[in-house]
């Protein structure tokens, strides 16, 4: 199901507006495209540099297949507007940068307690606060993990290129709704405002997910349940008939507030860990290249696994046997895979537009022998394949 409402109509105009075939456009409208297959029906935002293409895109397309697109007077109105619709059965996104996705982070931790599917695309620029607007980074790698507040899971997802945006769009969308939850897509301003080839697929090549909703009364009445044992509650649309209450606060599993008892909380905020933990395979993705035989590993993610490629084939032709690494879900970090892979080597590169953010993660895997070096660059200019290059011969 696409949204709730008259699927095959759906189906017909994408067919009709969006021909299959490749085009040349920025990642930014990659994603907003993704989204568009994937069923998003509804976009809150507020337009900030290097985001607001998705914002263009979705006003201009958006309306064309019945659905909206909503102005909002800050990132705060956003994201609560998502919420709200995504309950009304709308699969619901918005994209932001910088300080609007910190304005985001306190109804981002309301929407992970309230188990209310979204994407949220954070278009990641040099800051910190203002910084430099119009430039690409990944300091944002932590923020997305940590930025609100308690004990919380959080997927996140990072692209490579135009066309990965596209897909891992669609992804997230799946994510969130076959777990009910919030899913994060860390983009960057560079890949966002890069032109390249964008194959746009038939339809019928894309996985459309749709959340659990009840099947029966009993269900309904435990929004916040786990009838079948996955953690993943259905959940009953507001307008369908279904008396359901919502809150930030801790909850039963009929949704009303119980601040109260500590086995309520305890039992909800660990069913909201387990939902996550517990299907890794929905979402866990990753890439490898030259991993088999590699004694230098180099770990990568979004646009700086592109020059990471380039350098770790250089270095191949050179006879310096590397391998390459990039986490596609950077949260939860593929942690048994990094794991497996730390001990295969002697020393592990950890390359990304920021002063040392994946390689914390990173370091938790690896056994004390093997040497960790971060390969780090900051002012909104991505790392080159020769600075990657030069330190892997460095190690090598």
């Amino acid at each position: 199901m696409i949204i709730r409402g008259d699927e095959p109509e759906q189906i017909r105009l994408i067919k009709k507006l969006y021909k299959p075939g490749n085009y040349f456009m920025q990642g930014n409208e990659a994603v907003a495209y993704g989204a568009l297959f994937a069923g998003c029906r509804f976009y809150a935002g507020y337009p900030i540099t290097p985001s607001s293409e998705i914002a263009e895109t979705m006003a201009r397309e958006l309306p064309k297949l019945g659905g909206y697109y909503l102005q909002m007077e800050d990132e705060i109105g956003s994201i609560a507007a998502m919420v709200g619709a995504s309950w009304t059965g709308f699969k619901v996104m918005t994209a932001t940068a910088g300080p609007g996705f910190s304005l985001m982070q306190e109804n981002l931790g309301y929407a992970v307690m309230t188990e209310t599917p979204l994407v949220l695309v954070d278009v990641q620029r040099s800051g910190p606060s203002t910084g430099q607007a119009t430039k690409g980074a990944q300091g944002d790698f932590f923020q997305a993990r940590w930025g609100t507040h308690g004990d919380h899971p959080i997927v996140a997802l990072s692209p490579t290129s135009g066309q990965d945006a596209f897909w891992e769009t669609i992804r997230a969308f799946n994510i969130a709704e076959k777990l009910r939850t919030p899913v994060v897509v860390l983009f960057d301003g560079v890949l966002a405002h890069t032109r390249e080839q964008i194959r746009i697929p038939p339809i019928e090549e894309v996985e459309i997910a749709y959340r659990k909703l009840p099947q029966n009364d009993e269900e309904a009445k435990l929004p916040f349940g786990d009838p079948h044992g996955d953690g993943v509650p259905p959940m009953p649309l507001f307008g369908h008939g279904y008396f359901t209450h919502v809150t930030g606060s801790t909850h039963k599993e009929n949704g009303l507030r119980d601040v109260y008892t500590p086995e309520v909380h305890d039992r909800l905020v660990r069913r909201i860990h387990r939902k996550i933990e517990g299907n890794r395979h929905v979402y866990e993705k990753y890439e490898e290249h030259f991993t088999d035989d590699a004694e230098i590993l180099v770990v990568s993610w979004g646009v700086t696994a592109r020059p990471a490629l380039g350098a770790v084939l250089k270095a191949r032709e050179g006879g310096i046997k590397a391998g390459l690494f990039v986490p596609k879900t950077v949260h939860p970090f593929p942690a048994e895979r990094m794991r497996q892979l730390g001990k295969k080597v002697r020393a592990v590169l950890v390359a990304e537009m920021n002063l040392g953010q994946m390689i914390i993660e990173v370091e938790r895997y690896l056994n004390d022998d093997v040497l960790l070096k971060g390969v780090n660059k900051i002012g909104g200019v991505p790392l080159t394949v020769e600075e990657i290059l030069r330190e892997i011969r460095g190690v090598a």
